[in-house]
């Protein structure tokens, strides 16, 4: 089935013997479950017979999602996380079992994941950082010593550079090392990562699965080979998703590819308003001739109805001569684009990377990754992009 018709019926339960169905998941709130028999209760608590005990082990409306989600990945197992930290960190302790402890990754990557990362150093998991847009250079660090696995963004956050996945995932094979994705900013619709031979990805569920700005949660999905692992993982750490939200977050991906395909339409739009104002020195947007990945995006992305890539609904640029007191001054001037440090929602949002999601990293590194104080990140939303264009267009001209 296509994406479409398993994000509405991926969630969907089983009717068993009854004459009817539900039109929606159940919010199963229990956070225990009781057995007539205790022989049941400890062949489920031991995963010797299917069913739930304990919410932490797992629960009706999270497996549910989970299902869901894996369905739409071409996964096998997948874990609903209250955040989509926790879900990186589960898919990166996921990968490193009995694996040495270290970690490739890409120079540029959303703020907060260099902040686990930082913290993961501190239990002695190393990490080397290399451009995965260079494929030798990223090999050659590959080669420099034992890695654990190779962590990458599918578009990286906030440059919205696309990963050669394809490429990368053949060169872990033959290195013998498992590939982890973040796949938040292209989701299933736009690119599946284990169709190119990824072992893990996650999802901040927050963003484009959800959609609403009404949920915070993630979910990480990985092959056969993991799943006993990362599922263990789950029961003992305790990063479960709650029933509500994993109820919200099915109602929201049964949307997902019609949302979209509309971001991309919508995000294409307000990127060539903006590459073509003098306000504007550079704008980073993959269905751009003048983004150096645009034909990684052509081959690697899924395309739309008409025939066209779907390239997302991610724009970052970067305005002319302008400082952290003009930058505040176009974001003071937004009337329609909401001020925020999310993305994904129906409506569009606008984050100041330099001084909100890559604040901690520090001005020089910054500078040397792209990431200047002029730079600014925009989830082009549903609205009708005439109106997104025309309100980033007044803003441009208060700076």
């Amino acid at each position: 089935m296509k994406q479409s018709t398993l994000a509405i019926h991926g969630c969907m339960p089983e009717r068993g013997d009854a004459p009817y169905s539900p039109s929606a998941p159940a919010i199963e709130l229990a956070a225990s479950f009781h057995y007539e028999r205790a022989a049941d209760m400890t062949a489920v608590a031991n995963a010797e017979m299917e069913g739930f005990v304990y919410q932490r082990y797992g629960n009706p409306t999270a497996a549910a999602l989970q299902r869901q989600v894996a369905l739409l990945e071409g996964g096998d197992s997948a874990l609903a996380c209250s955040s989509g930290m926790a879900a990186l960190h589960i898919a990166l302790l996921t990968a490193l079992r009995d694996r040495p402890a270290s970690i490739l990754t890409a120079e540029v990557l959303f703020g907060e994941t260099f902040q686990l990362l930082q913290l993961m150093e501190q239990q002695e998991v190393m990490t080397r950082y290399a451009d995965p847009c260079d494929i030798e250079a990223f090999e050659a660090a590959l080669a420099q010593s034992d890695t654990g696995c190779i962590l990458v963004e599918t578009a990286s956050n906030p440059l919205v550079r696309v990963t050669p996945l394809d490429s990368i995932c053949t060169m872990a094979k033959r290195h013998g090392v498992p590939v982890v994705v973040d796949a938040t900013f292209t989701t299933p619709v736009l690119s599946r990562p284990f169709d190119v031979g990824a072992d893990i990805l996650m999802h901040s569920a927050t963003k484009y699965l959800a959609g609403h700005a009404d949920v915070l949660g993630g979910v990480t999905v990985c092959r056969e080979a993991h799943a006993d692992w990362m599922q263990e993982l789950g029961r003992h750490l305790g990063p479960n998703l709650g029933p509500f939200h994993s109820f919200l977050t099915m109602r929201g991906i049964k949307t997902l590819p019609l949302r979209m395909e509309e971001h991309s339409r919508n995000a294409l739009r307000v990127a060539r308003v903006l590459e073509a104002h003098p306000r504007v020195e550079m704008v980073h947007y993959p269905g751009l001739d003048s983004h150096p990945d645009k034909a990684v995006a052509d081959r690697l992305f899924a395309r739309g109805p008409d025939g066209d890539t779907l390239y997302g609904g991610m724009v970052s640029f970067d305005i002319r001569d302008a400082d952290e007191a003009a930058v505040f001054r176009f974001a003071n001037a937004l009337q329609l684009v909401v001020r925020a440090t999310s993305l994904g929602d129906v409506h569009s949002l606008m984050t100041h990377p330099a001084t909100t999601t890559h604040k901690n990293i520090g001005p020089k590194r910054r500078a040397q990754l792209g990431i200047g104080d002029n730079l600014v990140r925009i989830s082009v939303g549903i609205e009708d992009p005439e109106d997104i264009a025309a309100d980033l267009v007044q803003a441009l001209e208060r700076v």
